[in-house]
């Protein structure tokens, strides 16, 4: 039975800050994000929850993959894990930064340094793990695209609450 709980623990926990970010999100789009100043080539809302929900569950995976084959948090997978865990607090800070205190300009510092720490742990990953690496290239792609939206909406909206 383990065997099912684990990875589906390890799936589960990123998705638990995607919802709490949710609820943060939600409130900020119709009364201030709509009124931002955004690129055309911006995805469209509709498109972040699923794709979130694809993501978080991937990373979740690939975690999951290092833990079992990295042996654990005593074994060869410690220095992944940590910098998975990294990641994730930084994932998770971003919305509250972005949406919730509408700091547009800390939320783009922040998000490099995430873009950065997830490169790193994609690199941590594959000698444990080549495929939890894999897993995570998806990730870093939307991470990428999230990153220059971040950076062109602060760049278009200086005038506003930073």
């Amino acid at each position: 039975m383990s065997e099912y709980i684990r990875p589906a623990f390890a799936i589960i926990l990123p998705n638990l800050g995607g919802i709490a970010g949710g609820f943060i999100t939600k409130k900020s789009i119709p009364d201030w994000y709509e009124n931002l100043h955004r690129p055309s080539w911006r995805p469209p809302n509709y498109l972040f929850a699923p794709v979130w929900t694809f993501l978080y569950s991937s990373m979740g995976y690939a975690s999951y993959l290092v833990w079992r084959d990295g042996g654990g948090f005593d074994g060869d997978a410690k220095l992944p894990l940590a910098l998975f865990g990294t990641q994730l607090a930084l994932n998770w800070a971003w919305t509250p930064i972005f949406f919730g205190l509408r700091k547009m300009g800390l939320a783009t510092i922040e998000i490099g340094v995430l873009w950065g720490t997830v490169a790193a742990t994609i690199v941590s990953f594959h000698p444990v793990n080549t495929t939890a690496s894999y897993l995570l290239i998806p990730y870093l792609g939307w991470l990428t695209l999230a990153s220059a939206l971040t950076f062109n909406i602060w760049k278009n909206n200086k005038d506003r609450r930073d």
